[in-house]
């Protein structure tokens, strides 16, 4: 397997591959490679908040005593904040990396936003628990969890007054698209989805609450409950001809190729195994094809943690790491609405590509940004960081040896085609040959400072 192909391979499947990585590999063929990913993605590390001060607060206390009451909602939002910066160090530096970046996948599919640490705590387990799973099973344990029945209403829907809401986002964004479905479809499975609970983080069905009479479904009629509504959205090949493209989207070319959509639902749609689906994507010729690489602009989460991959940094106030997630557009477990990011062209406006193009240096060489410049991307660091604070961004320390013991045989040539994976226009190749090349790690701030590393 060629070693661009293997580095286009980790940039989809994870976040990049470092030269020591890349070598290890270079001489094996695309079989072992694949396997080798979903080998170490095989078990499931759960991601968890040190909780245990919250461990107190029992539903009695919470119920009788608004103090505390508003003491827990405070502690509950600092640890999704905590379990958000877990979440990023995990991202780096984990070995279950194809685990991780599907879950990152599929948090922007089944998007759900709460202020509760154990509810969203379990929400982001379980997406990580079936990212490699059976859809069918995933899609049924989302509709049980604590954090989607609050999101979308249905711990309100009950029999005499069914609430649509949960029914209508799991056929429109969660399964078959818009366009795919009737009024009197999304009527009739709220009925089934009628009774949906939780007590203490745990999914009961009140009984009195549900609707246990006939309902007719996509032309199926039945006393059905939730389970049965999601087995019948399966049997529609449109369900998984939708999660294909979103998939086609994301881990191959945002262009959607129709012919390679249609191929891949007839893989899905035979079982709905995720982990085979994924499997037949990177094992295709087609995945590698030179329109394929560099041809995705990386988000917010995917531009910092390679970054951070490539060179080690520690930021000495953490809280400085949900900043910059916010002035680039995305904060993990906080997405904008039901529908997630857009993605694609999205990322990039007038002042997030100032942001993206400065970052490398602000980061790995403490560069200051000047609060007495005029600007939208100026007016930023004002608001975030305070105009008393004069000319300091953030604090980091940055792991050089670590970086240069990684990149120590890579010569300058493959150094720039390690980092950046689209190819260089005639006017970036120029710009490359005034730089100086006596420092590995000048040249590679200069290099992420491209416009080039923005794609992969």
């Amino acid at each position: 397997m060629k070693q661009r192909e293997i580095q286009h391979l980790y940039w989809r499947a994870g976040f990049g591959i470092t030269p020591t990585e890349l070598n290890s590999l270079s001489q094996k063929d695309k079989k072992y490679i694949v396997n080798s990913l979903f080998k170490k993605s095989k078990r499931m590390t759960p991601l968890l908040a040190n909780t245990s001060y919250l461990d107190g607060f029992t539903k009695e206390i919470l119920l009788g005593d608004k103090r505390k009451q508003k003491e827990f909602r405070n502690k509950s939002r600092e640890k999704i904040k905590e379990l958000n910066l877990l979440w990023i160090d995990r991202l780096i530096n984990t070995d279950e990396v194809l685990r991780e970046r599907m879950t990152l996948f599929w948090a922007n599919l089944f998007v759900c936003q709460d202020n509760h640490i154990y509810h969203v705590q379990s929400y982001n387990n379980t997406l990580r628990k079936h990212a490699l799973g059976n859809f069918g099973d995933f899609v049924k344990a989302i509709s049980k969890e604590a954090a989607m029945l609050k999101y979308l209403n249905n711990n309100q829907n009950v029999k005499r007054k069914p609430n649509e809401n949960f029914a209508r986002e799991l056929m429109e964004l969660f399964t078959l698209g818009e366009g795919h479905y009737t009024e009197n479809d999304i009527k009739e499975s709220a009925r089934a989805f009628t009774g949906y609970a939780n007590f203490r983080g745990e999914f009961v069905l009140r009984k009195r609450q549900h609707d246990y009479g006939f309902k007719t479904f996509f032309g199926h009629t039945g006393r059905y409950d939730g389970d049965d509504i999601i087995d019948i959205i399966l049997e529609q090949k449109q369900c998984a001809r939708f999660i294909c493209r979103k998939i086609y989207s994301y881990f191959v070319n945002e262009t959607i190729d129709e012919n390679k959509v249609e191929e891949l639902t007839s893989v899905f749609y035979k079982n709905y195994n995720i982990e085979k689906l994924m499997r037949y994507i990177f094992m295709s010729d087609w995945f590698s094809a030179e329109e394929n690489i560099g041809a995705k602009i990386k988000s917010p989460i995917e531009f910092l943690v390679g970054l951070t991959r490539t060179v080690p940094v520690k930021f000495q106030e953490e809280k400085d790491l949900i900043k910059i997630q916010k002035l680039l557009g995305q904060i993990l477990l906080y997405p904008p609405n039901v529908a997630g990011w857009k993605g694609g062209k999205s990322w990039i406006d007038g002042n997030t590509i100032m942001l993206r193009l400065k970052l490398p240096s602000i980061i790995l060489t403490n560069a200051n940004i000047s609060t007495r410049e005029k600007g939208e991307f100026e007016d930023s660091f004002k608001k975030y960081y305070g105009k008393n604070r004069k000319n300091k961004f953030i604090k980091t320390k940055v792991d050089w040896n670590t970086f240069e013991r990684q990149y120590k045989s890579a010569s300058l040539t493959g150094f720039t085609a390690q980092l950046i994976m689209p190819k260089l226009s005639v006017g970036t190749e120029t710009y490359l040959k005034t730089l100086s090349k006596t420092s590995k790690q000048d040249y590679c701030v200069q290099l992420m400072s491209l416009p080039e590393y923005q794609m992969c």
